[in-house]
């Protein structure tokens, strides 16, 4: 086992359960990370970006208006399709990148990728598939409490996310982390990991 797939709605608290992850000695390769670099300013997808969808998309420093960006996709299906097509291929090659110089080091690659479920090249990159799972009332809770989103601005990017039932249905394992305590949590994926990545005895 050197490469697992980790993925979960917004919210489900799948980037703590990746920190938890890089604690039990995996390395972590974060397709969020990697796709707010390219975007960044100077970033190497924003001339691709700017012309595609122009100066409006475009914040004062250079980088992607995230703000702006999400209302476009939202409103636009063709919209959302171009922009995938600019940073998709930019943030798999990053990725291969990285999990390649992961792998000569030794040890387990984490890919922490959001889209998991929709990408069927994804899931040939991963042995084995960990989904972080919770309720939509709590997804909701969580993304107002940490971004300060309304209601409806956390439900609509929840509805354009995979369904709970499709992440699941592609898992090796699930954690349904609604109502544990960080030390619950921590205690399920030291308990996946020596499953899944220690040598057996």
């Amino acid at each position: 086992m050197d490469r697992i797939g980790l993925t979960g709605g917004i919210g489900s608290g799948k980037s703590t359960v990746a920190a938890l992850l890089v604690a039990q000695g995996a390395s972590l390769v974060d397709t969020d990370a990697i796709a707010h670099a390219l975007t960044a300013p100077g970033g190497a997808a924003m001339p691709a970006l700017r012309q595609r969808f122009g100066d409006a998309v475009v914040g004062p420093d250079g980088a992607l208006d995230r703000a702006q960006m999400r209302s476009l996709v939202f409103a636009d299906p063709a919209a959302k399709l171009a922009l995938e097509a600019v940073l998709h291929p930019m943030i798999g090659a990053e990725a291969q990148r990285q999990a390649g110089l992961a792998s000569d080091r030794g040890g387990v690659v984490v890919f922490d990728v959001p889209l998991l479920t929709e990408s069927s090249i994804w899931r040939s990159r991963c042995q084995r598939i960990l989904v972080i799972d919770c309720s939509a009332p709590t997804q909701v809770q969580r993304v107002m409490a940490r971004s300060g989103w309304s209601v409806d601005q956390v439900e609509r990017v929840i509805a354009q996310q995979a369904s709970r039932d499709s992440r699941r249905a592609i898992a090796d394992a699930v954690i349904f982390n609604d109502g544990l305590s960080l030390q619950d949590l921590t205690g399920e994926v030291a308990a996946l990991w020596a499953a899944w990545c220690l040598p057996r005895p």
